[in-house]
């Protein structure tokens, strides 16, 4: 007679798990319907600006760090960071405790790396510039950011690091939603045309040329809700993943 099998996270590395847990628990993650900014009707949204508590800052930090270190691991052709940069606003305490956590996981290979972040509006005083933090000149950067769908902010973040004379080694986001980018009817009119794209970030890392890595993706959501989740909300993320589920 055969055993039903339970489903499992055990293919999912713990740090992922205990983020997503963290995540669920917070209200970080939260299940209901979502206008993005492209338009598009999501049945999850996730808000890295709700990590305002230390044990939620910790959890994501030290998911960023253990991130960081695995893909730096597994991609040894990446040059290694000088800086850890934040783009205003979430990605501001996100550097900076992430940058903490690498230091206390590997202080040896960490203690010289710094942190850098932007202003929305140039400061004509004082120090001045846009800049604060280490200066990008002529450093490798690694960008963290939350979650990218249209990819706009990743694009402006290229264009600041060149303008500041820094490059760009590798972004590193908390969610990969790994949907594919709206097409002309869906951004005039919501209707989805059913054509294959690419998704935000496959799209910046084929016009770039940049490595990126993230944290989790829906695909590790849906596996953590499917071990312990709303039957409902599980059903609305698998369907909306097939509907939008990203060519690359």
């Amino acid at each position: 007679m055969a055993v039903a099998t339970q489903p499992t996270t055990s293919n999912i590395p713990a740090y992922k798990t205990v983020f997503l847990q963290s995540c669920l628990s917070a209200n970080v993650l939260t299940f209901g319907t979502y206008t993005l900014k492209s338009g598009r009707q999501s049945p999850y949204f996730f808000n890295a600006g709700s990590f305002h508590t230390a044990p939620l800052l910790s959890a994501i930090s030290t998911a960023y760090a253990h991130t960081i270190i695995s893909f730096l691991s597994s991609n040894p052709s990446i040059p290694r960071p000088d800086i850890i940069f934040g783009p205003a606003y979430k990605g501001i305490p996100l550097a900076c405790s992430t940058l903490l956590e690498l230091h206390r996981l590997d202080p040896q290979t960490w203690s010289s790396v710094a942190y850098s972040f932007n202003r929305k509006e140039v400061k004509d005083h004082g120090e001045g510039g846009g800049i604060v933090g280490a200066s990008l000149t002529g450093k490798n950067v690694l960008v963290i950011d939350d979650v990218i769908t249209a990819g706009t902010a990743m694009r402006e973040t290229i264009s600041l690091v060149a303008k500041e004379a820094g490059k760009i080694v590798a972004f590193v986001v908390a969610l990969d939603r790994v949907e594919k980018m709206p097409g002309p009817r869906e951004k005039e009119e919501g209707v989805d045309d059913g054509e294959p794209r690419m998704s935000a970030m496959g799209q910046i890392k084929g016009e770039f040329g940049l490595p990126t890595a993230s944290i989790v993706t829906l695909d590790d959501l849906i596996a953590v809700l499917r071990v312990k989740g709303d039957e409902q909300d599980l059903e609305r993320l698998e369907e909306y993943r097939r509907r939008y589920r990203a060519s690359d």
